[in-house]
């Protein structure tokens, strides 16, 4: 379970994209291709998971599961609010989210010799990449820092408006028992 059911939106969700592989609702996905006018049932306007940071333009929190499931042998659970494979998604892009898709190493000092600031409330969040399934699934989360490229770990830790780029919203929580953190949504 990525996301808990403490949400709150209200016109921020997005459902005009399709998304070609399985997720787990909480995750954040980026653009992989684009539709054309408002691109409501255009095939093109494809949203994924980052392959990389660099480059990639934030699209929103995944609220549903994608599943790729033998629809010949049993049906999609509606009550547990999965997609098919290749179907449209529902995108979150302002609001509150409660979810434990965040970067596992956020609470350490150090993470391969870079200073990780740990979550704290009012921390920044960023898109970030990683595996956090058992079996290794790449997925995107949620960080305390931007992508290494545009950390500025010189003298001047000064944001741009590319650190703004990759900025999802705000931590407005430590995390749970159960690793959950309290998270506002505000994509521009």
């Amino acid at each position: 379970m990525a996301l808990k059911p403490d949400r709150r939106y209200t016109d921020g969700t997005d459902i005009s994209f399709f998304m070609n592989e399985t997720g787990e609702k909480g995750e954040v996905l980026v653009f992989s291709t684009a539709g054309s006018g408002a691109a409501m049932d255009d095939a093109n306007a494809v949203v994924a998971t980052p392959t990389t940071i660099s480059g990639s333009v934030v699209a929103g929190i995944l609220m549903n599961d994608v599943v790729n499931l033998d629809l010949t042998r049993q049906h999609i659970n509606w009550h547990k609010d999965e997609v098919q494979l290749g179907g449209k998604v529902t995108l979150l892009r302002h609001g509150v989210v409660v979810t434990n898709v965040v970067h596992t190493g956020c609470n350490v000092a150090r993470e391969n010799g870079i200073v990780v600031p740990a979550v704290s409330v009012g921390a920044p969040a960023y898109i970030g990449r990683g595996a956090l399934t058992a079996g290794g699934t790449i997925q995107g989360w949620l960080t305390t820092q931007p992508p290494l490229d545009h950390r500025h770990e010189d003298a001047s830790p000064k944001p741009t408006s590319v650190d703004i780029r990759y900025r999802e919203g705000t931590f407005l929580s430590l995390a749970d028992s159960d690793g959950y953190y309290k998270v506002e949504i505000n994509i521009p």
